[in-house]
């Protein structure tokens, strides 16, 4: 998840920081239907998003996560339930190309591989969970913020967490930069992922520094990527757990 970057709504930022991954090495053993449809789904919503024209503002405003909606949905004129579904809805809801195509590179890379391990039903209950875990910890940081937020970035910072646990020596074939220019390279899941972590991590602290100075929510939702890894995490750690003592 991410917070706006200005003008009154949100993005969650792209789930990347620099290094694009483009593939893992690892072998599939099951078709990834529920993370493709996931992936569609995404773009589908982007594309009715763009001929919205100007009502694409207002559907993000509408279907938006916004911590102190959930908190007081009243003054809003939003039911409880109301501001719930938007947990589900925002997770889905991008605020431009970069934004979508960051996120999506991400999930199609890593989330097959937790779909292979979870199940379809189990994965696309996961990736929910994740993503709204992911809302309601940016909502306890910044409970206040009226800033809608979209994206998948909260569902897919889980996805990330699972696989650091789960298939920590999968190698991440990366493309990152170098001052001038873009090199590749395979880099094993258990450097790349707390190398993606550390970073969200600094600039959550960083977030909550600058919030502190202009008492306002500002930047990403940090907080709703450290969340989502977190909890995804856990699960990745239950399921070793679970496995070993079986």
């Amino acid at each position: 998840m991410s917070l706006s970057r200005g003008g009154g709504r949100g993005c969650r930022e792209a789930a990347g920081e620099g290094m694009i991954p483009i593939r893992h090495t690892l072998p599939r053993h099951k078709p990834p239907t529920i993370n493709r449809m996931l992936v569609i789904a995404n773009v589908a919503v982007f594309i009715v998003m763009l001929f919205a024209g100007p009502a694409a503002e207002t559907i993000m405003e509408r279907l938006g996560f916004v911590p102190a909606r959930l908190l007081n949905p009243g003054a809003y004129g939003y039911t409880m339930v109301e501001a719930l579904i938007t947990l589900v809805t925002s997770l889905f809801i991008h605020g431009g190309l970069v934004h979508l195509c960051g996120n999506m590179i991400y999930l199609w890379v890593f989330g097959g591989v937790i779909e292979d391990v979870l199940g379809h039903l189990r994965y696309l209950l996961f990736f929910i969970a994740c993503g709204v875990v992911g809302s309601l910890v940016h909502t306890i940081v910044f409970a206040s913020s009226p800033i809608p937020s979209i994206g998948a970035s909260g569902s897919i910072a889980g996805i990330l967490g699972a696989f650091l646990v789960l298939r920590p020596r999968a190698r991440i074939v990366t493309l990152f930069p170098l001052v001038v220019y873009w090199a590749m390279a395979e880099i094993r899941a258990f450097y790349f992922l707390p190398v993606w972590f550390a970073i969200q991590f600094f600039n959550g602290f960083a977030a909550l520094a600058a919030a502190a100075r202009t008492q306002e929510a500002i930047g990403v939702a940090w907080w709703a990527h450290i969340g989502g890894f977190l909890f995804g995490a856990a699960v990745g750690a239950g399921l070793r757990w679970g496995r070993r003592r079986a």
